[in-house]
């Protein structure tokens, strides 16, 4: 495995940097306080091709690798977890299981406006009863001639409430995962109802939603891959997503060691520099081991998947450290700054809020103890 980036991944990475040192940095304390970013910033992500990193160039995608993928989720996630949210969701958890999945015509209906910015996607899995468990979810479909009826709740869905098309999991058949179904449902369909969920501890920019599907009628081409794939389709979306997740998270440590460094080496106390002092050289060494950590960690997860091996417990093992490695490192920064660090005057408070959801999405810290157990004893854990 190559260690190093390209000169075009580089190239990426930098423009992508000052794009959203530009764009985002200065104003997400804002659109914190106002639990909502400026929608505006969707067809300028749009524009710089954040959405359309992994879609092919005939759907106006950029055709790049999960690697260059990583990087990008990684200065989102360093300028903003809530704007990367929106990204990764809509282009990870939606875009790509279409590209893969879906037919010519579902390809031609919505990639090019995902890739665009133009058409944002959100993600249906999470039930009010059922997270961790989603191979028991409740929502069903059922067959009305050649349509099919949805009905059900999803909690907690990010980019709900902006969403074009959400990408739903129903039963309709037994129980267990082999009764799943996934389904592209327009969000301006009847009945299709959502509630935005606030009081967030930390992505307040981005909306989350909560979703009623009252009867929600979708005719056959709606389904996405077969009939009875949609537990299998979910998975493989996920493990993904959480590759992306794991890079997000590199980028909020990378993000507070570059903070830290900046704000200790400054402040003096004492007589002398605050980077001076032991203990806090001591943080900051934990902050940085943890972001080479988690960043080999996601690259190798990403590096296994683009030649084609199996890389689900490699996406575990990146998801579960760099989540939880986020989380101290907030933590760490925090500490560093005092009482300053409490504030909203510098990133890190902001920093350890976002941080905090990351060990609970797209599968907890204990579920992918659990996957992680498993590989190892080839015993089931789980319930």
């Amino acid at each position: 495995m190559d260690l190093t980036l390209s000169d075009d991944q580089q190239s990426f990475r930098a423009a992508a940097r000052e794009f959203l040192d530009r764009e985002v940095v200065p104003f997400r304390t804002e659109w914190d306080h106002a639990e909502s970013v400026d929608l505006a910033i969707v067809p300028k992500l749009g524009e710089q091709g954040f959405f359309g990193l992994m879609l092919p160039e005939q759907y106006g995608g950029l055709g790049l690798d999960l690697l260059t993928y990583c990087v990008a989720m990684e200065e989102l996630g360093r300028a903003d977890s809530a704007i990367r949210g929106i990204v990764s969701v809509s282009a990870g958890l939606v875009g790509k299981p279409i590209l893969a999945h879906g037919t010519d015509a579902q390809k031609e209906r919505w990639l090019p406006g995902i890739a665009s910015g133009e058409l944002l996607g959100c993600f249906g899995l999470t039930e009010p009863d059922h997270g961790s468990d989603a191979a028991h979810l409740r929502a069903k479909a059922v067959r009305d001639g050649d349509d099919w009826l949805i009905t059900g709740e999803k909690i907690f869905i990010t980019n709900g409430t902006w969403a074009d098309v959400c990408l739903v999991f129903a039963r309709t058949g037994g129980d267990g995962p082999r009764g799943i179904t996934a389904f592209l449902v327009p969000t301006d369909s009847p009945g299709f109802e959502r509630r935005l969920v606030t009081g967030k501890l930390g992505l307040r920019g981005q909306a989350t939603a909560a979703l009623s599907l009252t009867d929600v009628r979708v005719s056959a081409d709606a389904v996405l891959g077969e009939e009875g794939q949609g537990f299998k389709i979910a998975m493989s979306t996920l493990d993904t997503g959480r590759v992306g997740i794991a890079a997000s998270c590199t980028g909020i440590i990378a993000g507070c060691l570059a903070a830290v460094v900046d704000y200790t080496t400054q402040r003096e106390q004492f007589g002398k520099p605050v980077a001076g002092y032991q203990l806090v050289q001591d943080m900051i060494a934990d902050i940085s081991v943890d972001a080479d950590a988690a960043r080999l960690l996601v690259w190798r997860a990403a590096d296994l998947a683009m030649r084609g091996e199996n890389f689900s417990i490699a996406a575990s093992k990146a998801k579960y450290f760099a989540s939880e490695a986020a989380v101290r490192a907030a933590n760490n920064a925090v500490q560093c700054f005092g009482g300053y660090g409490y504030v909203d005057d510098y990133p890190v408070a902001k920093y350890l809020r976002d941080a905090r959801v990351m060990t609970l999405y797209e599968g907890t810290s204990q579920i992918q103890k659990l996957l992680i157990g498993r590989s190892e004893t080839k015993i089931s854990a789980f319930g």
